[in-house]
């Protein structure tokens, strides 16, 4: 049987790492797959450095054109990042018949429904495992393993940087902006931090997931974001006092208003299994009406580990080559013309419970006013701590635990706290789940 010839764009990290998976364990996959792989060209926007790969039986290229127009290749992999030239490239290849592989997030997140309806009207698939959770198989599991179930809601711990920066916090009691700069030393954090603190790159990947859930069209613009750069280390000692962990979660529900698609800090019970993924590493928790609650864990970047999850594509399509795309599995694991239009809901909609830190002077009659506002706002409070002025007459932290409310009500309440004099600064609030 002919080998099927892959073009690989872009030969950095994940690039490289793919060449070397893909050479290492050759006679394994092609046991696997029937038939021999073979990477027989590759792109690059320059080759002045030695690439962290064997390129010695690749065509290399500065023109990634040329490969994606080159009619002996029948697998692109797209590599490169970024929703520019990548999407250029990605509608490109479809329309020259070419299947495709991408670690691209962003790329799926903004254009996958275009790139999606590009590809069924040719015929090709369109893999990108690796755009989520990198050599976890979140994608696989979701779209296959748990197809018999109706998903009820899931939650991923599914930045590294993030992960890496709360763990750091609150094992060796460091604060936010020291551990960001060794993040960046340690090259877990790009010079520009923001895709990954505020919860961006998250979103990107939280938005294929719940599209792969629900069966609805890609929304990442409805998917709301916020970072963990006001954490503080009086937070994640008041949380772990509580017996609550914070972490950064991507978490999306269905409910009956709609879906919910929120990334933000969340405090969760340390119990749980999720609360105790530290460091760099990745988890994904979904829960099934059939299976129950379900786990993965494991590398969420890294060049093999991101690899893995690119190769296991490329084997998908081979072994899918010749088959008819209507026995495909779907690529958004529902047939695309039963895609539902069910809303995402608007994050004041959202009803979850909250951890509360006030500042306010120590002087009678300022809880009375706090309880009345919360009252009005319908907000029941399931816990209240009260911690000792440092100095008579000081200022003191008061910590809340609140049973579940919608948003907007929990919003209306902070902003009428912040606005007594006895307050001194901003209200912070993280949400609390139990994912139970």
């Amino acid at each position: 049987m002919q080998s099927v010839k892959v073009g690989v764009l872009g030969l950095g990290t994940v690039g490289s790492g793919t060449v070397n998976v893909l050479q290492r364990n050759l006679d394994e996959i092609t046991r696997r797959t029937g038939r021999n792989i073979e990477i027989t060209r590759a792109a690059d926007r320059s080759f002045d450095q030695e690439k962290a790969c064997d390129t010695t039986h690749i065509a290399l290229t500065t023109d990634a054109h040329d490969i994606v127009c080159d009619p002996s290749i029948q697998i692109v992999v797209e590599l490169i990042g970024g929703t520019g030239i990548a999407r250029e490239l990605v509608l490109e290849a479809i329309a020259n018949g070419k299947h495709v592989v991408t670690a691209n997030k962003a790329l799926i997140a903004l254009h996958g429904n275009e790139i999606f309806a590009k590809a069924q009207e040719k015929g090709v698939i369109v893999a990108f495992e690796a755009a989520v959770a990198g050599g976890i198989p979140i994608i696989k599991a979701m779209r296959e393993g748990l197809a018999a179930n109706k998903i009820e809601w899931l939650a991923g711990i599914i930045n590294g940087t993030g992960n890496f920066i709360l763990t750091e916090m609150r094992d060796k009691n460091r604060d936010f902006a020291d551990v960001l700069a060794e993040a960046q030393a340690l090259g877990y954090a790009e010079a520009d931090p923001t895709f990954d603190v505020e919860g961006i790159d998250a979103a990107h990947k939280l938005t294929i997931m719940a599209s792969i859930a629900f069966g609805v069209p890609l929304q990442f613009d409805k998917a709301y974001t916020e970072g963990i750069s006001k954490i503080s280390q009086e937070d994640v000692k008041y949380a772990a006092e509580l017996g609550y962990r914070i972490k950064h979660l991507g978490i999306s529900k269905k409910t009956d208003q709609g879906i919910e698609l929120r990334v933000h800090p969340t405090m969760i019970p340390d119990r749980r299994l999720i609360a105790n993924v530290d460091g760099v590493m990745n988890a994904v928790l979904v829960q099934g009406d059939a299976v129950g609650p379900t786990l993965y864990y494991g590398a969420g970047a890294g060049s093999d580990a991101t690899a893995s999850a690119v190769v296991a594509d490329i084997i998908d399509i081979a072994r899918e080559l010749n088959s008819d795309p209507e026995t495909r599995v779907p690529v958004l694991a529902f047939q695309a013309d039963s895609l539902l239009d069910t809303p995402i809901l608007a994050m004041d909609e959202v009803i979850t419970s909250y951890y509360l830190r006030i500042h306010t002077e120590d002087k009678p009659g300022v809880m009375a006013e706090i309880s009345r506002i919360m009252g009005e706002q319908n907000i029941s409070i399931e816990a209240i701590v009260q911690k000792e002025p440092e100095t008579q007459g000081g200022i003191i932290p008061v910590i809340m635990l609140t049973q579940e409310v919608v948003e907007k009500n929990m919003n209306a309440a902070i902003e009428q706290i912040e606005a007594l004099e006895s307050v001194q600064d901003s209200v912070m609030r993280i949400r609390v789940e139990s994912l139970g």
